[in-house]
């Protein structure tokens, strides 16, 4: 009997690792998606390495808070080390990689990147209720700029993609 209850609470300790790495997965992905929500237009949505590595930043601060709140739920030192380690050590890679930029981001990732950055000051210039006209002059401008680098980008992009 109390090898079934051991058996058990390993299943159930198991379950709950599990649990929080099928948390922080789905988290990951809602993060990364959302970043994409203040977007201009769908089609100024494209994948963007800056934005994954910020996910991994978010997740893995978003992994050592979970933990913490919720540690008396796991039980396994090993598995909680390696939650610990392994969140710190994404943590440190993604902040590297999004602050380097060189080693990753080429030509077209790069204008990957900028067009969602050109759409949300579309979007917010566009949206806003200016009142004051040099302000408002001034977010007409924006919104010009923008849509025009936006068309630049995408015909570089498409040149580019197509060599």
């Amino acid at each position: 009997m109390e090898n079934n209850d051991k058996m058990n609470h390993d299943s159930m300790n198991k379950n709950q690792y599990t649990k929080f790495v099928v948390m922080l997965a789905a988290s990951f992905v809602a993060m990364y998606i959302t970043m994409y929500l203040n977007t201009y237009s769908i089609d100024h949505v494209y994948f963007s390495l800056t934005r994954f590595y910020m996910s991994c930043l978010g997740i893995s601060a978003m992994a050592v808070i979970m933990f913490v709140a919720m540690r008396g739920m796991y039980q396994n030192k090993k598995k909680n080390s390696a939650i610990i380690v392994g969140s710190i050590a994404l943590f440190l890679g993604a902040l590297g990689l999004v602050r380097d930029q060189e080693s990753t981001v080429g030509d077209v990732l790069w204008m990957k990147a900028m067009i969602p950055h050109h759409s949300i000051a579309i979007l917010t210039s566009e949206r806003a209720d200016i009142k004051d006209p040099e302000v408002k002059e001034l977010a007409n401008a924006i919104i010009e700029a923008q849509r025009k680098e936006i068309g630049e980008m995408k015909a570089m992009i498409k040149r580019l993609e197509d060599k």
